[in-house]
């Protein structure tokens, strides 16, 4: 088994998602008392957003590189950024390593096309449902991307990084975050990604007759079939 290298804290409320599905498909894999080989880094979440709305990706980035370089100095095979805003500087860590990075919308949009997926929503933090780092690698794999409209994007964004982030769950929102799927299925998606590790805290896949692709999970499963030399 490889050890999984976790860059984590961007959220907690979603990395301890990671940890926990990470352990339990090991477990399911393998049987027994058998769980991840893991090493995990959780940054000050407070210092990196603070940077995010600055614009500073330079600084964000040197920052998740450093912390690369030492999950990789811990033993970690390759990598698995616990976040889908901060894979924008992604190629940034990927640069600062020798070890594989396991890229979050690459993951996603295998399961999409292995699913006939060619048009697809996806919410997320307004730099993830505006700017091509994320948008652009889910069109290079062919797939067709819809996102909200404006006044949705700054609802759907507000409610990340003033509740879930904080680990406050309202029922207002996530009645607000259905209506938005059913807008962007109303648009021509056949399936929403749920593009931020902690909107599947507030919404799941019972919650609506759209099918949702929760990056958590598709990523989680990812790096254990990694792990395992599956993939």
């Amino acid at each position: 088994m490889k050890t999984i290298g976790l860059i984590g804290g961007m959220s907690w409320e979603s990395t301890q998602t990671y940890y926990r599905l990470i352990n339990q498909r090991v477990r399911e894999e393998l049987g027994g008392l058998h769980s991840a080989k893991l090493v995990l880094h959780s940054v000050d979440f407070a210092e990196i957003e603070a940077l995010q709305h600055q614009g500073d990706w330079q600084a964000t980035g040197e920052i998740l590189g450093s912390v690369a370089q030492s999950v990789e100095s811990a033993g970690a095979e390759f990598l698995v950024l616990c976040t889908n805003t901060m894979h924008k500087v992604a190629s940034q860590i990927e640069r600062s390593v020798n070890i594989p990075l396991l890229h979050i919308a690459d993951a996603t949009a295998n399961v999409l096309k292995k699913d006939g997926i060619t048009c697809v929503g996806l919410l997320g933090t307004r730099f993830t449902m505006e700017q091509t780092f994320y948008l652009g690698r889910l069109q290079d794999h062919g797939i067709q991307v819809v996102v909200p409209d404006e006044s949705q994007r700054e609802r759907v964004h507000s409610v990340i990084y003033n509740e879930l982030c904080q680990g406050v769950i309202k029922p207002d929102s996530k009645a607000m975050y259905l209506d938005v799927v059913a807008s962007l299925a109303e648009r021509g998606a056949q399936g929403v990604i749920l593009g931020c590790t902690e909107i599947g805290l507030l919404i799941q896949g019972s919650d609506t007759e759209v099918k949702l692709y929760d990056t958590t999970e598709i990523h989680a499963e990812q790096a254990v079939q990694y792990a395992l030399g599956r993939i």
